[in-house]
């Protein structure tokens, strides 16, 4: 099951009221300015945010793009697909913490 927003992020949300919907305004602007559906866009950010080592941004986006109508092995995917690209540590390292989102143990191949 996938894990609640975290505190810290509601409670900031709370206290930064304007900052917050300003943030969230820009998110949707990018995410309306082309042609990629929500899914898509969604898998492109987690993959970015692993490159950056973002592990709330990596939950994030996993959260995002599973009520997307990503399935786990998208997730993954898009996270291997960038490995020579960010390296396989920054890969492995999202791989947990999308893991963390799925909240269950890796399937084996």
């Amino acid at each position: 099951m996938p894990r609640d927003i975290p505190g810290h992020y509601l409670r900031m949300k709370r206290q930064f009221p304007e900052y917050f919907a300003a943030l969230e305004a820009l998110g949707e602007a990018a995410r309306k300015a082309g042609p990629l559906d929500a899914k898509t866009v969604h898998l492109v950010q987690l993959a970015a945010a692993a490159a950056v080592r973002s592990e709330g941004s990596v939950h994030s986006h996993a959260r995002r793009a599973l009520a997307a109508g990503a399935t786990a092995e998208e997730l993954r995917h898009a996270l291997i697909a960038v490995t020579s690209t960010i390296g396989f540590p920054n890969v492995t390292a999202a791989l947990s913490w999308v893991q963390d989102v799925l909240g269950r143990a890796p399937r084996k191949r």
